[in-house]
C-alpha cells in the first residue's frame, strides 16, 4: 500500500499506512502560513478490504466547521470525481473507501490542474476570438496570464472576471471554463450580443503558484491575495499587483471575482454595500444581476450568504470592494460550495466541476441583463 501526493496540487502527509483499516494522514499547511484545508493524494493498494482513511488534524484547519456535512471526492480516471463516504468522528475526518481498482485519487474538491489551465488559455486563443496577454511572473516564475475576449472599441463596457485568488477553491476555475465555453460560442445569441457591447478581461487563475503547491488560500509567499488589493507589491503579491495595474490602465465597468466557500452549502454573491461611495445606482445594478441569475438557474439563491457590511465599513483590501470603490461600478464576489447545493442536492457528486461550469455559462445571462446599465 502506498500514498503519494508528489504531483500538481498534491497535499498530504502520511503518518501511518500499514493496514487498510488504519490509514492516518495529515494535511500540510500552506507555505509560510497557518492556513490548511485542501488535500489531494493518490492511494495505491491491492487489498480488497475496505480502506479507512483518517485525516487527523482537521480540528485546527482554516475552516473547521466546513467539515460538518462534507463528503470528500474521489476519482479512478482523474476526469470523473464522485463523492465518497465521509464522516467527522472525534475531530478526525474519516473517509471509507471500497476499492474498485488498485489506484484511486482523493481530493477536497475536483482539482483543476496547471496543465488544464494552460490548455484553457490556448484553446481560447485558438478560437480566434481571444488574445492571451502575459502580465508578468509569479514568485515561482510562472506566467500571470489574462484573456481578452472581444474587440475593444469606444463605448464598449469593460467586464472583468477573476478567479481562484484562493488556490484551493478550484471550482472557481471550473466556473471560468464554463463561462468561456459559452462566451466563445459564435452560435450563442447571449454571447454574440455581449461581445457586441463589451470586452471581457478574464484571469482564470489569480494564484498559479498556490494552485500547483497544493495550497488552500495563499501564494508562494504565504500571502492571502484577497487581502492585498489596497497595497500589493511585486515582492509579496505580484499576482494582484500585475492585475490591478491592468485594471487601472484599462478601466473596469464590472467585476465578478469567483470563489468557493467552505462552510455554506449554497451559491451566493457578496456585494459592495459597505464601500464609502456605495449609492443607489450600484444597489440597483446588484439587484438586477441577482434577479437575473435567480431567473436563469435554480442553482443560485439569495437567502443565505455573508452578513452585509455596515455603510462605510467594507474591507477595501478585498478585490470586489476595492474595485467597487476605485471604479464606482458593479463589483461582486461570487461564492460556490465545497459541499453541495442544499437547495438542489446530488448525493453522488455534490456540488461538482460540471455544475460549476454550468453556473459559469448561466452567469452570462445575468451579465447581459445589466450590461447596458453599467455606465
Amino acid at each position: 500500500m502506498k500514498i503519494t501526493c508528489n504531483f500538481d496540487s498534491g497535499n498530504i502527509d502520511v503518518i501511518k499506512a500499514e493496514h487498510p483499516a488504519d490509514i492516518q494522514l495529515a494535511i500540510r499547511k500552506d507555505h509560510n502560513s497557518d492556513f490548511y484545508q485542501w488535500f489531494h493524494f493518490r492511494l495505491h493498494s491491492q487489498s480488497p478490504e475496505p480502506h479507512t482513511i483518517r485525516i487527523v488534524n482537521v480540528k485546527d484547519s482554516a475552516y473547521p466547521d466546513g467539515w460538518k456535512g462534507y463528503q470528500a471526492v474521489a476519482s479512478y480516471d482523474r476526469e470523473t470525481w464522485f463523492r465518497v463516504e465521509t464522516q467527522l468522528v472525534n475531530d478526525e475526518l474519516v473517509i471509507t473507501h471500497y476499492p474498485e481498482a488498485e489506484s484511486v485519487y482523493f481530493a477536497y474538491f475536483a482539482p483543476y490542474s496547471y496543465e488544464r489551465h494552460m490548455d484553457l488559455l490556448h484553446s481560447a486563443q485558438s478560437s480566434g476570438m481571444a488574445q492571451i496577454v502575459e502580465l508578468g511572473e509569479t514568485l515561482d516564475g510562472r506566467d500571470m496570464s489574462m484573456l481578452v475576449v472581444g474587440e475593444p472599441a469606444d463605448g464598449k463596457k469593460k467586464i472583468w472576471i477573476t478567479a481562484r485568488q484562493h488556490p484551493g477553491e478550484s471550482m472557481a476555475e471550473w466556473f471560468v471554463e464554463g463561462l468561456l465555453d459559452r462566451l466563445l460560442d459564435e452560435d450563442d445569441a447571449v454571447s454574440r450580443t455581449l461581445l457586441d457591447k463589451a470586452v471581457f478581461y478574464i484571469v482564470p487563475n489569480m494564484n498559479p503558484d498556490g494552485s500547483v503547491r497544493g495550497h488552500l488560500r495563499t501564494n508562494a509567499a504565504g500571502v492571502n491575495l484577497n487581502r492585498e488589493w489596497q497595497t500589493p507589491s511585486m515582492e509579496k503579491s505580484p499576482e494582484v499587483y500585475l492585475v490591478r495595474q491592468q485594471m487601472l490602465e484599462i478601466g473596469v465597468d464590472m467585476l465578478l471575482d469567483v470563489h468557493g466557500d467552505e462552510n455554506l452549502p449554497y451559491n451566493f454573491v457578496a456585494g459592495s454595500e459597505g464601500v464609502p461611495s456605495y449609492n443607489a445606482k450600484m444597489q440597483q445594478l446588484e439587484t438586477a444581476f441577482k434577479n437575473a441569475l435567480l431567473l436563469v438557474t435554480p442553482e443560485f439563491q439569495t437567502e443565505f450568504g455573508y452578513e452585509l457590511d455596515e455603510p462605510g465599513k467594507a474591507n477595501l483590501t478585498i478585490a470586489s470592494t476595492w474595485v467597487a470603490e476605485q471604479f464606482k461600478c458593479l463589483s461582486y464576489t461570487l461564492e460556490m460550495p465545497f459541499k453541495d447545493n442544499a437547495n438542489l442536492p446530488d448525493l453522488d457528486y455534490g456540488w461538482s466541476d460540471v455544475r460549476s461550469m454550468k453556473l459559469g455559462q448561466d452567469s452570462l445571462v445575468a451579465v447581459l441583463a445589466v450590461v447596458d446599465q453599467l455606465r
